[in-house]
């Protein structure tokens, strides 16, 4: 069962979870001012639908598949693929293989003409 998020100064092991991926439940590994990581376990067939988050978005594939859809473009990412979406940008993700994902959120407060 996943822990609280690190506290400043703690080092956060992000390596592939492998053989444990199955039994791994999703986790927020960090929260620290404007910037939240989490893991994002998303097994084989699950989807999330479409949502947006408050900030800006980086999305790191760590193993597996998933299909990733953010502006109207569906992406195959693998593990090592990185994505980056601005906030507010509407996206889904599903499962093609048991996969994890970092998601990193900064969220720099209200835009201008937001």
């Amino acid at each position: 069962m996943p822990g609280p998020p690190a506290k400043p100064g703690e080092v956060v092991d992000v390596r592939p979870l492998g053989a444990a991926l199955a039994a791994a439940g999703t986790a927020t590994l960090v929260k620290a001012g404007a910037v939240t990581v989490v893991r994002l376990v998303v097994p084989a067939g699950k989807e999330i639908p479409t949502h947006a988050a408050k900030g800006d978005l980086v999305v790191h594939c760590l193993e597996g598949r998933v299909a990733f859809t953010a502006g109207g473009v569906t992406h195959d990412l693998g593990a090592g693929h990185l994505l980056c979406l601005p906030a507010g940008e509407p996206h889904s993700v599903r499962g093609v293989e048991d996969g994890s994902l970092l998601l990193t959120v900064v969220d720099g407060g209200p835009r201008p003409g937001a």
